[in-house]
């Protein structure tokens, strides 16, 4: 069943990048039960074809697959042309395109010694390539996409703009500088971008997920049984007040209340957390 029609979302038309993640289908799908129509952009059209069909069977029909690569502009504006004439003009962007890459990480958490395979697995053995490809998908994809349906926001007069940012953009996450310097980039962009918006009613925010356990982290969270955490499972829920990982269902409700141009009207220019107390713990 749709959500009460009181977040105003109701056939507001919606565009998620990175559609079919596992943290960004349950955001599609959050707007689609708020009523949205939703395009749902990303590199693989397979992945898409089947969000569309699982969101169709629990009721939501009004969803658009597109596959567009947010690093390619020319994409971005195809998608949008097809949008246009599907739906009509973008109302909210959502930003959950992202990623990290095997080769933009470090092999160490701290470099402790001079030797070349010690050089080698910290800092100085990081693949440049790899980091550009790291900051450019969770950054320059959602500097494009901006730039692109934000239009539709500017000449309807209404918007709004979710980026995706992580808890990595306050306290980085050791071995992984790319992703990090990414993130922290994009709480700057989000800050950015709504002051600059701020007179055009198009409201700019984003989320900050914590640690969530979904299919394509899982092994990094649990052993191979399924249920023994790892030794970095146990780091990370010791540092993380309410003990548990985080569900893609959890980011519902910060989405549909980030997107209401009802109950957020007057909220531009934040990063919320969704995580469980770890941006609030100091860990004594």
């Amino acid at each position: 069943m749709e959500m009460a029609n009181c977040e105003g979302l109701k056939d507001r038309v919606c565009v998620v990048t990175g559609a079919a993640g596992g943290l960004c289908s349950a955001m599609a799908e959050a707007l689609c039960e708020a009523g949205a129509k939703v395009a749902l952009l990303g590199r693989t059209e397979t992945k898409l074809l089947s969000l569309a069909r699982l969101l169709q069977q629990k009721g939501y029909s009004n969803t658009l697959p597109i596959q567009a690569d947010v690093l390619v502009r020319e994409d971005l504006e195809n998608a949008r042309e097809i949008i246009r004439e599907r739906f009509g003009l973008t109302y909210l962007l959502l930003n959950g395109a992202g990623g990290n890459h095997p080769r933009a990480v470090t092999q160490v958490e701290m470099l402790q010694g001079n030797t070349e395979k010690e050089l080698a697995e910290g800092f100085f053995g990081l693949d440049l390539e790899a980091f550009d490809a790291v900051f450019d998908l969770n950054f320059k994809g959602s500097l494009l996409s901006c730039l692109v349906f934000a239009e539709d926001m500017a000449r309807a007069g209404i918007g709004c703009i979710i980026n995706i940012s992580s808890m990595s953009a306050q306290l980085p996450m050791t071995r992984a500088p790319a992703y990090a310097a990414a993130k922290a980039s994009i709480d700057n962009f989000t800050r950015w971008l709504a002051v600059h918006f701020s007179k055009s009613n198009i409201r700019v925010n984003a989320i900050a997920p914590g640690f969530f356990s979904t299919a394509q982290n899982r092994f990094l969270l649990y052993e191979k049984d399924g249920k023994a955490l790892t030794a970095r499972g146990r780091r990370i829920l010791s540092q993380t007040p309410m003990g548990e990982f985080g569900r893609p269902e959890d980011l519902k409700g910060a989405v549909r209340y980030l997107a209401s141009p009802e109950l957020a009207r007057f909220v531009t220019g934040i990063v919320l957390p969704v995580d469980g107390g770890f941006s609030a713990f100091s860990g004594v």
